[in-house]
């Protein structure tokens, strides 16, 4: 019997190697479970930006999601880059007979470098559509005032962002600090809020470096690759939250931009 965990992610390409499907498949490989992909868009990318973006048609995602689901036992997916409204609608609909187990939803919406990756009209579909269908929203502070048009500047907003969000849909929030106004601060906060009304803060040393892309890809990669093989929430949390720590404070000082994090970071020097 396979008892090695099967996971999805549903993104774009990052031809920069840093964040998307990439880092996704790296962060999976480094976590022990057997990562599946459906590909989304196909982006020219370094680390100094995104030059272009080629939306995959709607046939062709609707044919990967429907081969993952034929022959693989998926126990956690992570949706990151959708893009279009279009392509959401489609996800969405594949999606709501819940076949690929708990749901991770990352909303990817502007790169590292500032270019938008989710039109604005798309927002009100992610909103909408896939929103309700997530277990775990991730969030940065940009995509949760995005999402929830709250200006977040202190705790108390925090909290109505993420009661927001579950009002919404969504389960599980989880807030991510790394783009708090306070960024002088020496630590990095996370925000997680449960399904069953409790909530907890992550802290980690905040560490002042340009190679940073890919950092929510990899954590909410992380997060699927544990909840995929069965830990607890709170757990998985935890690992991602160490996982992105050590990707982030031992770089790779790769590329002329905001270079990647270090993948097998954790593994090597935890």
């Amino acid at each position: 019997m396979n008892n090695v965990a099967q996971v999805l992610t549903i993104a774009g390409s990052d031809s920069g190697g840093g964040a998307g499907i990439q880092a996704d498949l790296k962060t999976f490989q480094m976590r022990g479970v057997f990562g599946t992909s459906v590909l989304t868009a196909v982006t020219a990318q370094n680390t100094l930006g995104v030059f272009d973006i080629h939306t995959i048609p709607l046939t062709t995602i609707q044919a990967q999601l429907q081969a993952v689901k034929n022959d693989f036992q998926i126990a956690s997916a992570k949706i990151g880059m959708l893009g279009t409204a279009d392509i959401i609608e489609c996800v969405a609909d594949f999606l709501k007979t819940r076949p690929f187990g708990t749901l991770i939803l990352d909303p990817v919406m502007i790169a590292k470098g500032g270019a938008p990756l989710l039109q604005q009209q798309a927002i009100f579909a992610l909103t909408n559509y896939l929103l309700p269908l997530a277990d775990v929203i991730t969030p940065n502070l940009p995509e949760a005032e995005a999402l929830t048009s709250i200006h977040i500047h202190n705790e108390a907003t925090i909290q109505q962002a993420a009661h927001a969000l579950q009002k919404q849909g969504a389960k599980n929030v989880i807030i991510k600090g790394g783009h708090s106004h306070n960024s002088e601060s020496e630590q990095c906060q996370d925000w997680v809020f449960l399904a069953d009304g409790s909530h907890f803060v992550l802290e980690s040393p905040r560490f002042h470096t340009p190679h940073t892309h890919g950092t929510g890809c990899t954590f909410s990669a992380c997060l699927t690759a544990e909840l995929g093989k069965g830990e607890t929430l709170q757990s998985a949390v935890k690992t991602a939250k160490d996982f992105i720590t050590a990707a982030i404070s031992h770089p790779l000082n790769i590329g002329h931009g905001h270079g990647p994090t270090n993948h097998w970071a954790y593994s090597q020097f935890k």
